[in-house]
Parts: C-alpha cells; sequence; structure tokens
C-alpha cells in the first residue's frame, strides 16, 4: 500500500551521503515487559521468551542505561493506525480472536493451526508490536532520535487482508507509512532468511519506497518468493530488490553480495532514512532455515546498515534459536550505539546462561568450516545473482 506522495524532504538540511562519518548519535531502545505474557503455544518455533531474554544480556551488558540511549515503552498501536494497512474485514476477525477461539472466517484470513494460530491476546499482541514499531518510526522522524532499535518488531510476512508466516500485523510497513507521512524518503533493508514478502507487497509500485531483501532462495523456503525478477510495479520498477542466497551461504560470502548490491543503491536512492529488519534466522544453528551465517557476520552486516544510513529504525525478526536471538539483538543494538562489547558474556547474565543451555559464556561463536562443495555451490549462486541484480535493476538507478 502507497502512502500520500508528499515530498521526499524531510527539511531544507541536505542529506549526507550514505556512510559518510557522523557524530555519537542519539538513540532509542523501544520495548515492552507485556511481551511475557503472550503465548503462540507450546509447539511454536516463535518463542516469546526470546524477548526478555535479550532484554535481559542488554541489561546485563550495562546496554540499557546508555547515556545517548533513551528507552521508550511500546503501547497498543490503534485500530485506525492499523486499517492505514490491514483491510477492516481482517481487523475485526483478528479482533474476534482475542479470546483465544477462532471465529468462522478465520481460516479465510489466514489464521489457524500452524504458522499463524490463534491464541489468547492475539490482537493485543499485533496492536503492542505494531504501536512499538509506529513509536520507533516517530522519535526517528521527529528528531529525538537519530536510531532507534524495536527488537520486538520486524514481523514482515502479514498481508493486507491475512496472517502469514508467523505475523499479524506488518509493523515495518506501518514503521514505513509513518515516514512516509513525514515527508521522508524510505529505504528498507531486510536480512532475514525469510523473504520480506509483506513489505515489498505494501511497496511494490511506490517509487519513494526502495525494499532491499537478502534471503534463502525462494524455491527452498517459506514464503516462496523473492527472485530477482520481483523488481516493482510499472511505476516503481527497480525499487524492488531481491538478492536470493543459496543454502550454506557462510558469512564471509553474504558479505560479499550485500556488499556489492546494497551500498551502490542506497548511495543511488539517497533515503532519509532506512528501516531495516534484523532477523537472526540465517543463523547457521537456526533450526528453521538453511543459511550459514556466524554471528560475527550478523553483526558486520548490521554495522553496516548503521554506516549507510543517514537515519535508522532498527526492528528485530525471525530467530528461532533463543541463545542466537539475544546475542545477535545485544550485539545489535551495540552497534547501533558504536559500543564494543567484551567478548564473555556478563556473570550477572550466568543464570539466563545456564536455563537457556548455552553452550559457552562467549558471545561470538567458534569458527566452524562448511564442506567446500556446499561452498562453491553457495559461492557460485550469489555471484550469479548479484550479476542479476546488477543487470536488471541497476540500470533503473543510473548504475
Amino acid at each position: 500500500m502507497a502512502a500520500p506522495d508528499v515530498s521526499p524532504s524531510l527539511s531544507a538540511h541536505p542529506r549526507p551521503e550514505p556512510g559518510s562519518p557522523t557524530p555519537l548519535q542519539k538513540t532509542a531502545l523501544v520495548h515492552s515487559h507485556d511481551f511475557d505474557r503472550f503465548d503462540y503455544g507450546p509447539q511454536h518455533p516463535l518463542r516469546m521468551e526470546r524477548l526478555g531474554l535479550t532484554w535481559r544480556l542488554m541489561d546485563a551488558y550495562g546496554l540499557t542505561r546508555l547515556p545517548q540511549a533513551t528507552t521508550y515503552t511500546s503501547e497498543p498501536a490503534d485500530e485506525r493506525d492499523i486499517v492505514a494497512l490491514h483491510t477492516q474485514g481482517y481487523v475485526d476477525v483478528l479482533k474476534a480472536s482475542n479470546t483465544g477461539q477462532a471465529p468462522r472466517a478465520a481460516s479465510l484470513h489466514g489464521l489457524g493451526p500452524g504458522d499463524s494460530p490463534v491464541f489468547p491476546g492475539v490482537w493485543d499482541i499485533a496492536r503492542l508490536i505494531a504501536g512499538g514499531s509506529r513509536l520507533a518510526a516517530q522519535v526517528v522522524a521527529r528528531g529525538e532520535a537519530d536510531r532507534a532499535f524495536h527488537f520486538a518488531g520486524g514481523l514482515h510476512h502479514a498481508m493486507h487482508n491475512r496472517a502469514s508466516g508467523f505475523c499479524y500485523v506488518n509493523d515495518a510497513v506501518l514503521a514505513i507509512l509513518e515516514l512516509r507521512s513525514h515527508g521522508l524518503r524510505v529505504a528498507y533493508v531486510d536480512i532475514d532468511a525469510h523473504h520480506g514478502d509483506g513489505v515489498q507487497a505494501a511497496f511494490y509500485d511506490d517509487p519513494w519506497v526502495m525494499t532491499i531483501s537478502t534471503h534463502e532462495r525462494g524455491e527452498r523456503l517459506f514464503p516462496g518468493t523473492g527472485f530477482v525478477q520481483e523488481a516493482g510495479g510499472a511505476g516503481a520498477l527497480g525499487y524492488s530488490v531481491n538478492l536470493p542466497l543459496e543454502a550454506y551461504t557462510a558469512s564471509d560470502q553474504f558479505l560479499a553480495a550485500f556488499e556489492d548490491v546494497v551500498p551502490p543503491l542506497l548511495r543511488a536512492f539517497r533515503p532519509d532514512v532506512v528501516v531495516a529488519q534484523l532477523g537472526i534466522d540465517a543463523h547457521l544453528t537456526d533450526p528453521l532455515t538453511h543459511l550459514a551465517l556466524d554471528l560475527q557476520g550478523f553483526a558486520r552486516a548490521v554495522a553496516r546498515i548503521v554506516e549507510l544510513s543517514p537515519k535508522l529504525v532498527a526492528l528485530g525478526g525471525g530467530g528461532y534459536d533463543l541463545r542466537n536471538v539475544a546475542r545477535g539483538w545485544t550485539a545489535a543494538w551495540a552497534a547501533i550505539n558504536g559500543v564494543e562489547l567484551p567478548a564473555s558474556m556478563p556473570q550477572s547474565f550466568g543464570p539466563d546462561i545456564r536455563r537457556f543451555d548455552f553452550e559457552s559464556n562467549a558471545l561470538w561463536d567458534p569458527s566452524f568450516d562448511l564442506p567446500q562443495p556446499a561452498r562453491d555451490r553457495a559461492g557460485a549462486y550469489a555471484t550469479a545473482q548479484v550479476e542479476a541484480v546488477r543487470r536488471l535493476i541497476f540500470p533503473h538507478h543510473g548504475l
């Protein structure tokens, strides 16, 4: 869904070139302990415990008390803000599902057993996540912060009339719409292992929003989309960018492909603000995906996004190994603030290390070797996809 066609210029101040040096930034961390009240169900792979675990590791490192950072508490989004994207019919069904009992029309809107179950409070948590991402966008748009992080957000699969892939309300789209309402030109960069299909669909015909998604190739992984040829609608050709990757793509290969595609496009597009979806499910040990990043590679990708962003609204996303989620998003918040973390997690985090069966107290992953044939296949595929992006997308931006 395209935002109103307003001027892309936030103010009279020129945008800095992406990647140019900047002074210490004001930052904002958006969170709510109310997330602990919700549960997708005992067998569901999306565990809400990951959010509290992440907060506690951030807190143990002292990252919740940084002098340049302000912590904001998420508040539920108003229904009128949610229907800026989602249909009233879908919203009505989602509201009716809040008791935990599925209404008759639930299955028509993607709700039910499987990926997007009905559970008590499903409407409440959808509103809370959406409100947190809109708040992150608002504090950046108002100039209260240069960079904001709402790690409960990033539920990028929800469509305008249905739930999809664990996602009920597309908070990333709502954050972008909020930024557009302030006249901002927005680039969306998504490094989740799954294609950011809901965000792409919302802005497929909108040249004021560029969407870039790196992800495992659609033939292998949900949602089965995200091919290079999905390049944008007739009025926005070249503004939907996809970089699919082969299984077992390692950090060095991912980072090389990222560098070949993302910085040139951001420099050409010159956004006022970047919205980044920082799913950590591209990690080697994630149980639902097949990419092979280590935590160091993920953190380097985040740091690069930070460098390239004149302003930044960062969101969470996928991540189904809770230990990776806590370490990855803690490292992401450190990168957003320019903080270098000790390699060992703090002793005060010890009870969680034991409770959640961390392999050690190390923040970073040990080195590992992938079979050479797998590396060769992943490298060749990445090279081919980068070349396809250069051939199909770059010419639309004078590259």
